[in-house]
């Protein structure tokens, strides 16, 4: 899971199909989660690793990277052996945004664990096209959690290429539409996450009888 081989490294024909930020993503039932995890324990020590995951059958991607913690961060819950508190910053490349039981148990995790910083990069929006979505919701609940979560752009997509996909020296090439879909998505999810004063106004007037 965790290395910086060519041989566990993604694929180009796989990262472009499951990160293509399209429309319309049909056949994309499996959601992917590169990450970087930067650990420091002081002003000068820092160290990092990074790996990519997918989901398993009975587990989402989000849950699974949970699992692999233990290993990722050494002493999360904890300290260092001279007391000093070791803090994790974490940060993830999704092809898919979280669902929102996925978004509901990572707050609570992130409540429990005040040392972990979480950023959160995705392609595409899993079924946020509704209004009263259950999964706007959980995007709103990570972002009261402290979770900074944007949308994938050129320059995210080509920092993943370089550090995740065996390339063999292949440049990222842009796919039609990628800035234009980046762009729609960004106001999408601007959104979804910027208080509805507009509507709190109105429930208000409404209470008042106005």
């Amino acid at each position: 899971m965790i290395s910086k081989l060519d041989s566990v490294l993604m694929t180009q024909k796989k990262f472009i199909f499951h990160y293509k930020n399209v429309r319309w993503a049909r056949g994309r039932h499996e959601t992917y989660l590169c990450f970087v995890v930067k650990r420091r324990t002081g002003p000068d020590s820092l160290s990092f690793d990074f790996g990519h995951l997918r989901n398993r059958t009975g587990c989402h991607v989000e849950l699974l990277f949970l699992r692999h913690l233990g290993a990722l961060c050494p002493g999360l819950c904890g300290s260092s052996v001279d007391g000093a508190r070791i803090c994790y910053s974490v940060t993830w490349f999704c092809s898919w945004s979280p669902c929102s039981k996925c978004a509901q148990q990572l707050a609570h995790f992130l409540s429990q664990t005040p040392n972990l910083r979480l950023r959160i990069f995705v392609s595409r929006l899993y079924f946020c096209d509704e209004e009263d979505s259950l999964e706007r919701e959980g995007l709103r609940h990570l972002k009261r959690a402290g979770v900074q979560i944007s949308v994938m752009t050129y320059k995210d997509y080509f920092y993943c290429w370089q550090t995740f996909v065996a390339r063999r020296e292949r440049r990222f090439k842009a796919w039609d539409d990628l800035q234009q879909n980046s762009v729609r998505l960004i106001r999408k999810l601007n959104q979804i996450l910027q208080p509805c004063e507009t509507e709190d106004l109105r429930d208000v007037f409404t209470l008042l009888g106005l």
